[in-house]
């Protein structure tokens, strides 16, 4: 094998090393790390090690107590005193610190930044290397290891997948930006009045004893695709899923009742999938960390066990909210008397994308008793 002066070379067969770093072998030997697992960090950091989190504090400017607190709040594990840190590490808890000081965040607000923004990295991580590059790192020789042909794949596709993971967290941002700017007021922008909606597997629990793991898992992965597409599509907003449940929110109850109709319709022509159930609140929703929170969605999640399969029940502050903007009648009687005096005065009549038949009303373990209503498309009425 010839060596270039960058340390990388090429041996007869073609193959490419990682590049050699006399002081990674040695640091390996010191720690038992794997020296190939280390020049991986390295590509993927862009930096070598070399702080101790209190020399990370200290050249950061920021308390030991408070670096503590950021890393924690990123999902880093604690490490002690090992030199294990980078030139990096010290900029982002001086660009933390920097927003506290300049008064633009409080601590628990820079704390609770670095905590979802840790969170969803994370997973976005774990999802990005179990799927993605697996598939991508099957040694292609006899004797060769994954991490040796993981280290050009990683390099290739590093400043690929950084670009895109900026591009859609911008457009993120420009789209729940304007949904703070259209908010009627300050409070609304963090109590707001949502239409909130889980869709829920039929059965799923007995899937998971006759299923082999794989087969499960390809099941969930298709249910969060299709849902995540269609929440997507028709204008709603993903908030999580949950193996065999989603949770999605829309500004509009007519937006979310289209989504919760076609995730039904969807799913109940697919002969792979099991049936599904909607349950569907309008109200007051507290939004944190990208998350909703309060009765509105405790109520969604109730309905959702009791609703019917291939069924979408929601709550009368959601049926009142369809009927107010006019995508509902309040009954068919309603509806009969509208299409009869529009008919009357040589008018259109008025046109109604959804019905609503009132079921039983029922006790709903610690929200009391709620009226649920059954939600159909206008040409489906049961």
């Amino acid at each position: 094998m010839t060596v270039d002066d960058t340390g990388s070379g090429a041996g007869a067969d073609g193959r490419v090393d990682p590049p050699l770093d006399r002081g990674d072998d040695a640091h390996a030997a010191d720690t038992g790390e794997d020296p190939l697992a280390l020049r991986l960090e390295q590509l993927i950091l862009g930096a070598e090690r070399r702080y101790t989190p209190f020399q990370a504090a200290r050249s950061a400017g920021v308390s030991m107590e408070l670096a503590s607190r950021f890393w924690r709040a990123m999902g880093f594990a604690d490490i002690g005193q090992a030199k294990a840190l980078t030139e990096a590490d010290v900029l982002a808890l001086r660009r933390l610190a920097g927003l506290v000081e300049a008064g633009l965040l409080s601590e628990a607000m820079a704390v609770q930044v670095a905590r979802s923004t840790g969170q969803t990295t994370a997973r976005l991580a774990e999802w990005q290397m179990d799927s993605f590059l697996e598939g991508l790192t099957e040694p292609p020789e006899p004797g060769m290891t994954r991490t040796e042909v993981t280290y050009p794949i990683v390099e290739l596709l590093l400043p690929e997948l950084e670009e895109f993971l900026v591009y859609v967290w911008r457009r993120q941002l420009a789209a729940s930006a304007g949904r703070v700017v259209q908010s009627a007021d300050d409070e609304e922008m963090v109590d707001r009045r949502l239409a909130v909606g889980f869709a829920d597997l039929v059965g799923f629990t007995r899937l998971t004893r006759r299923m082999e793991e794989e087969e499960l898992g390809e099941l969930v992965e298709a249910f969060e695709t299709t849902a995540a597409d269609l929440v997507a599509a028709r204008g709603g907003r993903l908030i999580k899923t949950l193996g065999d449940e989603v949770l999605y929110a829309a500004d509009d109850a007519g937006v979310a009742a289209d989504i919760a109709l076609r995730l039904v319709e969807t799913l109940s022509n697919d002969e792979t999938m099991p049936e599904l159930r909607v349950g569907m609140a309008f109200g007051t929703v507290t939004t944190r960390m990208g998350d909703v929170f309060g009765t509105t969605v405790n109520l969604a999640s109730r309905l959702t066990s009791i609703a019917p399969r291939d069924a979408v029940l929601v709550d009368s502050a959601f049926a009142e909210e369809l009927i107010r903007t006019g995508e509902a009648p309040a009954s068919e009687a309603e509806a009969a008397e509208a299409a009869a005096s529009a008919e009357k005065e040589g008018e259109e009549p008025p046109v109604y994308r959804y019905a609503l038949q009132p079921m039983w009303q029922r006790p709903v373990r610690g929200l009391g008793v709620v009226e649920p209503w059954l939600l159909t498309r206008r040409d489906e009425r049961p």
